[in-house]
């Protein structure tokens, strides 16, 4: 396996374990001042943020983070099919 295909792998793999604990962070109410919800949230705003302009709400239900990691998933796929 190449190193891009490694890395690919790696980065979607952190990428998805941080869109999961970024949901489920949503779900507790936290103060702006948790270092671990810091983290999170500067990890994934880069990939969520360009795709809340262009996936709508459903009433307060927002899929943004279930669409990431769809094309996060697709993205590792197509790298897996080219080489």
């Amino acid at each position: 396996m190449s190193f891009f295909v490694q890395f690919v792998d790696i980065l979607v793999g952190v990428l998805y374990v941080a869109i999961l604990l970024r949901v489920v962070l949503s779900w507790f109410p936290m103060g702006s001042n948790n270092p671990i919800a810091a983290v999170v949230y500067q990890i994934t705003e880069p990939v969520l943020a360009p795709l809340r302009r262009v996936v709508p709400r459903l009433g307060l239900i927002d899929i943004t983070p279930m669409v990431a990691i769809l094309l996060l998933t697709l993205i590792q796929l197509a790298v897996h099919a080219a080489v």
